[in-house]
């Protein structure tokens, strides 16, 4: 047991970083506190350690390269890329994507289809409205969210074009 010398709680040794230099091994901060002041140092200042990474990547080419490689095929670029473009976007975190589709019974909020994983934003005020298939969604992008042409639409969806055509044909032949 140890006691950590900022958050002065008593602690297991392993709740410690080694180190050589310290007469017991272990640092004189635990764990958490040091990544707390590491996180508050980066915040402050990160130039420091962007450069001391793109150091270590411009000497260590192949085992960049090699880590960038296991990275990829591990699958978890994919969900990090996923995470921070939901964020970066549209505010959301992967639980509060997952919070929407829940709220639309896990599906398009539209149509109802269960491969929704497009987010769906009002392109003025950037509101999220819900979760939609990538059908709906490229849909009502291509109708510019104009509620009009999108009610035209519906309109124009529900006429019976077969009758409009008997009609004109007998349009057709009655004036001739």
């Amino acid at each position: 047991m140890k006691r950590c010398r900022v958050c002065n709680e008593l602690k297991p040794l392993n709740d410690f970083y080694r180190a050589r230099t310290m007469r017991d091994g272990y640092r004189s901060e635990c764990k958490k506190c040091n990544l707390a002041q590491r996180a508050a140092s980066y915040r402050e200042n990160p130039q420091p350690y962007i450069e001391r990474a793109k150091k270590w990547q411009q000497d260590n080419p192949e085992r960049h390269a090699r880590r960038q490689r296991e990275y990829i095929e591990s699958g978890k670029k994919k969900v990090s890329s996923r995470k921070s473009h939901l964020k970066r976007k549209y505010g959301l975190t992967l639980e509060g994507f997952d919070e929407l589709l829940a709220a639309q019974d896990g599906g398009c909020a539209i149509c109802g289809r269960r491969d929704a994983d497009n987010v769906d934003h009002d392109h003025v005020t950037g509101r999220v409205r819900g979760i939609l298939c990538w059908d709906c969604n490229i849909a009502l992008g291509k109708f510019g969210d104009d509620e009009d042409r999108l009610a035209a639409a519906t309109n124009y969806v529900g006429i019976d074009h077969e009758l409009d055509d008997l009609a004109q044909a007998r349009v057709v032949a009655l004036s001739s």
